[in-house]
């Protein structure tokens, strides 16, 4: 057994896709995933389960939740070590003043191509690196910023969902 987290996307955002957390807890309870713990509305899974790659059980949690809700939940998994490990290789480790750091979890490695494309956008004080499956971003407001998930996505041509180091370090703890 191993512990995983799945990041939702687009759930719980502007009154669209909404699922309440004991819901979305009791559906991996009921697919037979253990120790099953949510941590905030915006939809991160902690569980355990059978040893997998992360791309496999990505694959039975989007067609479990499918079956469960009636819609598509982009989500993307990650092992709790490649979560550490992604804290650890955060190359933007002294970060100044107001900004914030925010990782986009992708769904596969981007062509490197398409990795220039993002820093097209990139406004006065914004860094952005990516690294494997994952693109760090630092910015003042992710609000404001023109290098959003639905950016990011569309710009790589992968599914993503993005979330603060605050939540990234904290699902690590749960």
């Amino acid at each position: 057994m191993k512990r995983y987290v799945a990041f939702l996307r687009g759930i719980n955002v502007s009154g669209k896709n909404i699922i309440k957390m004991d819901v979305l807890k009791s559906i991996f309870v009921g697919a037979g995933f253990k120790n099953v713990v949510t941590y905030i509305q915006s939809g991160n899974v902690v569980f355990t389960a059978e040893v997998l790659k992360s791309d496999e059980l990505r694959i039975i949690v989007e067609q479990m939740l499918e079956q469960a809700l009636g819609y598509r939940v982009v989500t993307i998994v990650r092992s709790l070590e490649e979560i550490k490990r992604t804290v650890a290789q955060n190359p933007f480790k002294e970060i100044g003043g107001d900004q914030k750091l925010y990782i986009t979890y992708l769904s596969g490695n981007p062509a490197k191509g398409n990795i220039p494309l993002l820093e097209q956008v990139l406004a006065f004080g914004e860094e952005i690196h990516v690294q494997g499956k994952e693109v760090y971003l630092v910015t003042l407001a992710y609000g404001n910023t023109k290098c959003s998930n639905v950016f990011i996505e569309k710009q790589l041509q992968l599914d993503g969902t993005t979330r603060n180091m605050a939540t990234t370090k904290k699902v690590i703890t749960l």
